[in-house]
């Protein structure tokens, strides 16, 4: 399948906010009538969604994620998400073919084109920071609120709607500054969840660090599309033999944070790091000041989601703070 880049509204002759009510009539859809599915094959790795490699009846194969019919927010947000990096134009994604739900299956689905890994360039890293450092530095306002909120206020940072990190939540509520943002709709939401884990002196501590966050986090110089979960498990290596992002958690706001996520369970090459700063500098000394409160999100909501075996590198990053 030719990958291409798109905008939302032009997806398979379909918008975002359409669903199919089967996977044969995504699939009649996209590759025509009489195309039919053949063959579905598990494929393994993922936590909180079952994946399979489908193959059509024309010779075509594709990617599909389930989950519960009462989960089909996931996917309608991921495509989404997926949709804003694409329309960016600025780095790899897999083309979205349809959400929706099965209730002969009993099931919510996204389906996207299979990537077929190439052999990675040998300029891979290289070209990945600076394409990501592109998607960075890339026009992004109109994801960051809706049309009529941003006529109403200076918004800057969110998304135009919730969605998740993970399988948790993720709260998007627009905001003029990032701080405030990432006060409001990242560190709180989690930081109430993990209430009865913390302990009341040491959320009295996380209460500080929200109520001086202006001390700890920059004013970016500008807002940033950020794919929302750029671990290593979320890169892959697509047809082209660069690095191509899945698995997002989209919102707008300081690039900081992505990077940040790209070394929070293992960091990539200095190449990539040396590359992006090309396209858009980083301030290292103030970046590594603040880099544990951008991991302090993903580790509460590891905390949240997987149990206590986070709680320590939760109130160590709380107390170094506060």
């Amino acid at each position: 399948m030719e990958n291409r880049f798109y905008s939302e509204g032009n997806l398979s002759g379909k918008s975002l906010s359409d669903e199919y009510h089967s996977m044969e009539d995504m699939v009649q859809n996209v590759f025509g009538e009489g195309t039919r599915i053949e063959r579905t094959d598990r494929v393994y790795g993922g936590d909180i969604n079952d994946a399979y490699r489908v193959n059509i009846s024309n010779g075509e194969h594709i990617f599909v994620k389930t989950n519960s019919i009462r989960n089909r927010a996931f996917f309608r947000t991921e495509a989404r998400g997926l949709g804003a990096l694409g329309a960016s134009g600025k780095i790899g994604v897999p083309e979205i073919l349809g959400t929706g739900t099965d209730e002969g299956r009993g099931v919510s689905f996204l389906a996207l084109e299979y990537i077929d890994s190439a052999p990675r360039i040998d300029t891979y890293w290289e070209t990945f920071g600076h394409e990501l450092a592109g998607l960075h530095r890339a026009e992004c306002l109109t994801f960051a609120a809706s049309e009529e909120e941003r006529k109403k206020s200076d918004l800057r940072y969110g998304f135009t709607e919730d969605n998740f990190i993970g399988a948790s939540p993720q709260k998007n509520s627009p905001r003029e500054k990032w701080t405030d943002f990432y006060r409001e709709c990242r560190l709180l939401p989690q930081l109430k969840k993990a209430e009865h884990c913390l302990g009341k002196e040491l959320m009295k501590r996380a209460d500080s660090l929200l109520e001086h966050m202006d001390s700890y986090l920059r004013e970016p110089e500008f807002p940033s599309l950020l794919h929302g979960d750029l671990w290593s498990g979320n890169m892959m290596c697509g047809p082209d033999g660069k690095a191509w992002i899945i698995d997002p958690a989209v919102y707008v706001g300081d690039f900081e944070a992505d990077l940040a996520m790209t070394q929070l369970f293992g960091s990539l090459p200095e190449r990539f790091y040396a590359a992006y700063s090309e396209v858009n500098p980083i301030d290292m000394k103030g970046y590594q000041e603040r880099k544990k409160l951008y991991d302090l999100y993903h580790l509460l909501n590891h905390l949240n989601l997987f149990g206590r075996s986070y709680l320590g590198s939760v109130a160590g990053i709380i107390l170094e703070y506060a």
